[in-house]
């Protein structure tokens, strides 16, 4: 099965040609680590809140152990982003379900220093393919909070419509919060 996909989302210069979203692999805890530290700030009104051990690389082999676990298990399938200096992002279909449902939740994040330059458009619409292609799924759901227009934004450019409201769906940034339901269906 191929999981890995090359980007270039129009880039020029020096990032052209040097992005690559491929499967999460235990040696990338250290790089993780480091690209979840450098993004703290950025990542926080977004995210669950984090305990310090989490921004360490023993922190980041946990989460990185527990994710291939789920992928063994056929449930999960995680990625990062990366380029020639490090990771850059992370894309995950989680909660993978077979039979008649062949349904995944998607969850995504891109550096601060690279958003909006298309990156999390083109890394979607590659995990989208994916998830169609080789892993041979219907749909797959999405959820951002309400005011997270960037992320909304991605969804619609990557053909996911908005299906309804969540009420206190995720405890986000140590809050149950509000989250906007997509979906897209593959086939």
């Amino acid at each position: 099965m191929i999981l890995t996909r090359s980007l270039d989302r129009g880039l020029v210069g020096e990032e052209a040609g040097q992005l690559l979203l491929r499967p999460l692999e235990r040696s990338d805890a250290a790089a993780l680590a480091a690209a979840y530290r450098r993004n703290r700030e950025h990542l926080a009104p977004w995210e669950p809140t984090r305990a310090d051990e989490f921004f360490t690389t023993t922190g980041q082999s946990a989460v990185i152990q527990a994710k291939l676990n789920l992928y063994e298990q056929g449930t999960e399938v995680p990625w990062v982003l990366t380029t020639a200096k490090g990771i850059i992002g992370m894309f995950t279909l989680s909660g993978i379900v077979r039979g008649p449902f062949l349904n995944a939740n998607l969850g995504y994040w891109v550096d601060e220093a690279w958003t909006g330059k298309g990156i999390a458009s083109g890394a979607v619409a590659a995990v989208v393919s994916m998830a169609e292609n080789e892993l041979g799924l219907h749909r797959i759901q999405a959820a951002t909070l309400v005011h997270n227009a960037g992320s909304q934004a991605v969804l619609k450019r990557s053909g996911f419509e908005r299906i309804g409201m969540a009420p206190s769906y995720l405890q986000i940034a140590g809050e149950w919060q509000d989250h906007v339901l997509f979906q897209r269906i593959l086939f």
